[in-house]
């Protein structure tokens, strides 16, 4: 894997690191592109796995696209519109279905400005954590673009639609407290706090049955687009599947005898 990405597997817990402090981790390089791809690919295939972490190395969490590259008309920018159409649904569309189809549970550490795709990066996220030096920002008119990446599928189901939409034709920042108050993030904390305030809360969730985890983040995903009844008979599915695991046993077991569960996966 390309060290444009860093993956560092702990324990169930994975991190994730955008490295390219020098384009404040732009999100239109094609290594990178490919190394998110293949990273959520790998998480998917490895039920070792229970939760994931994605943050930024340098300052920013990500500024989304290269500035340099639009100018320049290269990477996902270059040719004519169908071009760039093709650039867009094999680049930063193809990472944000990797992302969103991630089956762990997955934590932004927003270690500061979120910019264009890498807003939308956060919101592809099931849990948001920002430092105190975060900002967000749903920027693409700004420079005479609009989101490329799904932004207006997953912005207003974050903060809703109003908030959505002044974020979206302002192309204003918000800091990393008007998101706590909006929605956007669960958390803020202090700069240095906040890595070790996202293993936390990773370790939390990984102490649990890590496929009765993937199955509950499906479940939480399908309710954005499935009608309740739809999701009701899939919980049904899910929860006959659960009740059959050795983990559910060994749930109910720990309980009752007030030890602290052994988890295997089966």
């Amino acid at each position: 894997m390309t060290d444009k990405l860093l993956f560092d597997q702990r324990g169930h817990v994975v991190t994730l690191t955008f490295n390219m402090p020098d384009t404040r981790n732009a999100l239109t390089d094609r290594d990178l592109c490919d190394a998110i791809v293949a990273a959520m690919a790998r998480i998917n295939e490895d039920q070792s796995v229970r939760c994931a972490i994605l943050t930024g190395a340098g300052k920013a969490f990500s500024s989304g696209g290269n500035l340099k590259h639009m100018k320049e008309k290269v990477s996902i920018f270059g040719g004519d519109a169908v071009d760039a159409k093709d650039g867009y649904r094999a680049g930063i569309q193809r990472v944000a279905k990797a992302i969103w189809e991630c089956e762990v549970p997955l934590i932004a550490a927003v270690n500061g400005p979120a910019y264009g795709a890498g807003c939308d990066v956060t919101c592809m996220c099931d849990i948001r954590i920002a430092s105190t030096a975060a900002t967000f920002a749903e920027n693409f008119v700004r420079v005479g673009l609009i989101s490329g990446d799904g932004g207006a599928w997953l912005l207003p189901r974050q903060i809703g639609l109003s908030r959505a939409a002044e974020m979206t034709f302002t192309a204003e920042p918000v800091d990393a407290q008007t998101a706590e108050a909006w929605g956007l993030v669960s958390k803020t904390v202090a700069p240095e706090a906040l890595m070790d305030e996202a293993e936390a809360l990773a370790e939390r969730i990984a102490v649990n049955p890590p496929r009765q985890l993937r199955m509950a983040k499906r479940l939480l995903r399908e309710g954005l687009v499935s009608r309740f009844d739809g999701l009701l008979e899939l919980a049904a599915a899910y929860q006959g599947a659960c009740h059959q695991t050795e983990d559910h046993a060994e749930a109910v077991d720990a309980l009752l005898e007030k030890r602290a569960p052994k988890f295997t996966g089966r």
